[in-house]
């Protein structure tokens, strides 16, 4: 009696030692991308909160100057810089925001430093010439907000400008 093998019965099922290591190889390089993008895009949005930050900061700061009125900048109230502009004392604002990139929470923190430079009188005057009256009025003065913060140890900063009437 002679025992037949069938070779295609004999033949093992399933994945081998290399095909499961390659695999996990691919997998490896697969996950190391999706948390590098994963870092860069939290990166992002640290700029980009930050940057959107300084932008709402210079806005109120004009918005502020706008509704004191022209007469709150006269040359007379403000000071003079040392490279001959005028301007207001420089400031420090702090924004907060709350974070969560994954399970743990914590507050975003940002110093804002805020210097603004403001026209002099002579570029806004006009000169009015009357039977009755000459005289000269301010009838505007440009503001020029600038913000600067801190990020990864590079400075940043934006220039917001208005003009208040």
């Amino acid at each position: 009696m002679s025992v037949r093998i069938n070779i295609r019965q004999s033949r093992k099922r399933g994945f081998g030692i290399m095909e499961v290591m390659v695999a996990a190889l691919v997998l490896g390089f697969l996950y190391a991308a999706v948390c590098q993008l994963q870092k860069g895009n939290r990166e992002a949005l640290l700029r980009i909160r930050g940057r959107d930050g300084a932008t709402e900061i210079a806005q109120n700061v004009i918005d502020d100057l706008s509704a004191r009125g022209l007469a709150s900048l006269t040359d007379a109230n403000l000071t003079l810089n040392a490279d001959g502009t005028w301007g207001l004392p420089s400031q420090v604002v702090t924004r907060e925001w709350q974070g969560q990139p994954g399970t743990v929470s914590h507050t975003i923190s940002i110093d804002y430093t805020v210097n603004v430079t403001v026209s002099g009188d002579n570029e806004y005057r006009a000169n009015s010439t009357s039977l009755l009256s000459n005289g000269s009025h301010v009838y505007a003065k440009r503001v020029d907000v600038e913000v600067n913060w801190l990020y990864k140890g590079s400075n940043q900063s934006i220039t917001v400008s208005g003009v208040i009437r």
